[in-house]
């Protein structure tokens, strides 16, 4: 049997990878604290899972539309307008449900761009893992723009400026990011919508996975709500992070054509539904109606959720600050910190091995520490210098893999 080019030329994700060694290591019976999993570790608010429930029990076990039910279409039409200033068909019309967001941002990959044609797409990084491998599916080609620590790892307009050429076709932006755990100011994505706003080829995809998990005075800002540009915006969010439901594989896309005309939006919405009916027909039918009950119900819960992450947040940027030899942003959304771990590149841990790069650095950490991060390599190249840790766990964890990993760094030599 022989595996397609397609299939070797693409990585494993190293954020999967890590995972799973942690639960094979703890299902060995070792004592692993694991800051790989962006997953958070609170069950699924209630009221979502009985709504599943209460639909599975009424038999809406049937096929549904390709692009979903139309009742979970239009409560997230109506989210978009009042949480986020995006203008699209209240029927949901604008809108596809995807098998998780991921999936949502391979499918308008793939309807974007063609193999052969040279195209590129703009990525600020460091950047999540996934997206590069996307777009190389898609027969793109990935142009990075780095993002300064300094800066808290986000580009500025004069750089995205200089990024395009006549071949971009794209640009991919995330924020607040995985993995920085920081995110742009409305007016610093405003700046980038001006530079944007002159190259009318260009689609935007911004991915608003965590725009609900925000610790700092700064507001999530959606560029889609930008009509100069909202035509070309496609908007991925889904519901994964902020609603706890990792698992339920739930993710959305919303792309406005312009009123009373076909647009991009509604061309790529069609390509897109087109797509992923020879792909995956529908999301399981049963959870439509608990997209509805988190989207108009379930605020206090989600709330509730933010604010222990924030206090999560200020607990490991404490602990990473005191770290010898550690440089790293605060984190002011999602659940990640993404610290520099490059001065302690050229020693030997307590175990024996050299460590050499981000990727020697977790290596050695797990083995002699039990302490998991995922390496910076499969960020972007920016991101070699860096781990990141997920502070999607208990304030326990924390303090306990911080203490481990703190006493592991001054035992290297």
């Amino acid at each position: 049997m022989r595996i397609s080019d397609r299939a070797n030329s693409i990585k494993p994700s190293a954020t999967l990878a890590v995972d799973a060694r942690v639960k094979a290591m703890r299902a060995q019976g070792v004592d692993v604290i694991g800051f790989g999993a962006g997953e958070p570790d609170f069950d699924t608010p209630e009221p979502i899972k009985q709504a599943a429930i209460e639909a599975l029990k009424a038999g809406k076990t049937k096929y549904a539309a390709t692009e979903g039910d139309p009742a979970a279409r239009a409560a997230i039409a109506a989210k978009l307008k009042r949480d986020n200033g995006i203008e699209c068909d209240p029927s949901g019309a604008d809108i596809i449900i995807n098998v998780g967001a991921k999936h949502s941002i391979y499918l308008a990959l793939q309807c974007l761009l063609d193999v052969g044609k040279g195209q590129e797409v703009i990525l600020p990084t460091p950047a999540w893992v996934s997206y590069r491998p996307m777009v190389e599916l898609a027969g793109g080609r990935v142009v990075e723009v780095a993002g300064a620590i300094g800066n808290d790892f986000k580009i500025t307009p004069k750089q995205l400026e200089k990024a395009i050429t006549a071949r971009t076709s794209a640009m991919i932006i995330n924020s607040p990011s995985n993995p920085c755990g920081t995110m742009y100011s409305p007016e610093e994505l405003k700046a980038l919508a001006a530079v944007l706003e002159k190259h009318s080829d260009i689609t935007i995809l911004t991915d608003e996975i965590y725009e609900k998990l925000i610790y700092s005075d700064v507001k999530h800002f959606s560029l889609g709500s930008i009509p100069a540009i909202a035509q070309r915006v496609v908007t991925i969010n889904g519901m994964s992070k902020a609603y706890a439901m990792t698992g339920w594989r739930i993710g959305y896309a919303c792309c406005p054509g312009a009123p009373g005309t076909p647009g991009i939006g509604s061309d790529l919405i069609k390509a897109m539904a087109k797509l992923q009916g020879q792909m995956t027909s529908n999301i399981t039918s049963f959870v439509y109606p608990a997209i509805v009950q988190a989207l108009t119900q379930c605020y206090t819960s989600v709330e509730k959720m933010r604010v222990k992450f924030a206090e999560r947040a200020e607990l490991i940027y404490g602990k990473i600050k005191a770290m010898p030899g550690l440089k790293c942003p605060k984190p002011t959304g999602a659940f990640y910190v993404f610290p520099d771990v490059s001065a302690h590149f050229g020693k030997v841990s307590p175990g024996g091995k050299k460590v050499e790069s981000a990727l020697s650095f977790a290596e050695a950490l797990l083995e002699d520490a039990k302490v998991a991060v995922v390496p910076g390599e499969d960020f972007g190249e920016c991101a070699r210098n860096h781990v990141r840790l997920s502070f999607a766990c208990s304030n326990e964890n924390i303090v306990e893999g911080c203490a481990r990993m703190s006493e592991w760094l001054k035992r290297l030599q």
